[in-house]
């Protein structure tokens, strides 16, 4: 039979022993205990900045201030006319280019008419309109260049017969059904031809000061062009 004494003993040793376990395990200072950290915040994400960047070659300053006055773009003098050019050797030119110029803005002869620097050069594949070329700057340009028939693949008597009849006031849907062309080609040669009568009067008629007009015809050719826009 145990004793009680013994039984005594070892509960007093299992209390002591738990008392250590528990002094070893729990801090002293409850200030000092482990806190647990709060999660990190997600970063921001990253957008892309539409804010336009300057040129690698702006932001580099000049070494001095004469560099600095160097590389600002100063404004073109105009130049004094080139000189005529007069060819003494082959035949005489048979082709007329009094009408054209240089088309080249690189060229001294630029808007110059009749100066001597421009010379056929046949018809490039077989086309219609001849090729000119400029002597000065060796630049090669076709003698419709700035017309509405420069890079038309229509026959110049269509373009012919469909721009009066738009001007006679019949409708773009309706010259189209005529002729057998597409509505959005006659529209773009109306534009054109409009384009090109802009400047034209913008060159012989800006001095002319009109006080009347027949807002009649404008207002029948107006309608007309509504009526056919309107229609599915």
């Amino acid at each position: 039979m145990i004793s009680p004494l013994f039984f005594y003993q070892l509960v007093l040793v299992a209390l002591v022993w738990l008392c250590v376990m528990f002094h070893w395990a729990w801090p002293s200072d409850p200030a000092t205990a482990q806190q647990p950290t709060p999660p990190q915040p997600a970063p921001p994400r990253r957008t892309r900045s539409h804010a336009p960047t300057p040129f690698a070659s702006l932001t580099t300053k000049p070494h001095c201030d004469a560099c600095a006055h160097a590389s600002a773009p100063s404004p073109r003098a105009p130049s004094a006319p080139p000189p005529r050019i007069v060819m003494a050797r082959g035949r005489r030119r048979q082709v007329d280019t009094s009408h054209h110029f240089c088309p080249n803005p690189d060229c001294a002869y630029r808007g110059w008419v009749s100066w001597g620097n421009l010379r056929a050069n046949g018809h490039p594949h077989g086309g219609p309109w001849r090729q000119l070329l400029c002597v000065a700057c060796r630049r090669y340009f076709l003698e419709t260049l700035g017309t509405i028939l420069h890079g038309k693949r229509a026959s110049v008597e269509l373009i012919v017969r469909v721009i009066p009849c738009l001007a006679k006031g019949l409708g773009i849907r309706g010259t189209a059904r005529v002729f057998e062309v597409a509505p959005k080609t006659v529209l773009q040669w109306l534009v054109e031809a409009a384009e090109q009568l802009q400047a034209f009067s913008r060159h012989v008629l800006h001095n002319v000061r009109v006080r009347q007009m027949q807002l009649d015809e404008l207002f029948a050719l107006l309608s007309v062009e509504y009526e056919d826009c309107m229609r599915p």
